[in-house]
């Protein structure tokens, strides 16, 4: 992205609860207004994605666009941090959206009550500025991969298992996408899988972070790398990623508003 250099200034309520936030350098007024100004889109708001729009909501990003499917189940509370016991049998996006607006009610919230699939995801994410893939199915996954290169948003890539976490940011462009490295489905993945509600808490907040990074032009994205992080022994690791050549998706090397 290229962020705005001068959006319209703060409001004194929006100075007052983000003054914190702006104190850190390079943020500023500027960087604020920037992330007000940014919509993202949201794939699958649960015990990862929720943790993103957590954050998200509570530094001032100013549209989120939610989209998660099915009604909660008991098994959902050990890290689903946007539900509640009460809501058990409900639509998730319901509770997700209400507790998003308590935080706070000056972020524009669009819940969806479906799951990305390669029929409709380009026009979930045709008014997002920014793409954060949350999703446990490496359908949805793929799918809103190939919607961010054909339509040139950047997309931040999220993943966990066990007490293992990745996340990469993929720009079209300038750098390879996920079907680079997973070009098929993999026909051994189930949608079910062992997961504590800390290690995709914990992937969830480095992803917002990622968002905060491409929307005010703070810091360096994590573009061309992975980070890999193994949280039984609390080792970390940066990988370089490489474009396919021949990769279907990002190998012509020719994205836009397609």
């Amino acid at each position: 992205m290229n962020p705005d250099p001068a959006p319209s200034p703060l409001t004194d309520e929006e100075r007052a609860r983000y003054e914190w936030q702006m104190w850190v350098p390079g943020m500023g007024e500027i960087g604020q207004g920037r992330l007000r100004d940014t919509t993202v889109f949201i794939s699958r708001v649960g015990g990862l994605g929720g943790v993103v729009a957590l954050e998200l909501a509570a530094a001032g990003v100013g549209r989120l666009i939610l989209a998660h499917a099915g009604n909660l189940k008991p098994s959902d509370l050990n890290r689903q941090l946007l539900q509640t016991h009460d809501h058990l049998g409900k639509p998730r996006i319901e509770s997700i959206v209400r507790r998003l607006r308590e935080l706070n009610p000056h972020c524009d919230i669009t819940g969806l009550g479906e799951n990305v699939c390669e029929d409709n995801v380009r026009r979930l994410v045709a008014g997002a500025d920014i793409l954060v893939d949350a999703a446990p199915l490496f359908q949805e996954r793929l799918a809103i991969n190939r919607a961010a290169f054909a339509l040139g948003k950047p997309l931040v890539e999220c993943a966990m298992y066990a007490l293992t976490a990745q996340i990469t940011t993929f720009l079209p462009g300038r750098t390879g996408c996920l079907e680079c490295q997973v070009p098929e489905v993999p026909p051994d993945w189930k949608r079910q899988f062992p997961v504590f509600g800390a290690v995709s808490g914990t992937v969830g907040c480095l992803g917002a972070m990622e968002v905060i990074k491409l929307a005010t032009g703070l810091g360096q994205p994590l573009a061309d790398t992975m980070l890999t992080m193994d949280l039984a022994t609390m080792r970390f690791r940066r990988v370089a990623m490489r474009r396919r050549p021949d990769c279907a998706v990002c190998g012509a090397g020719d994205f836009g508003e397609g």
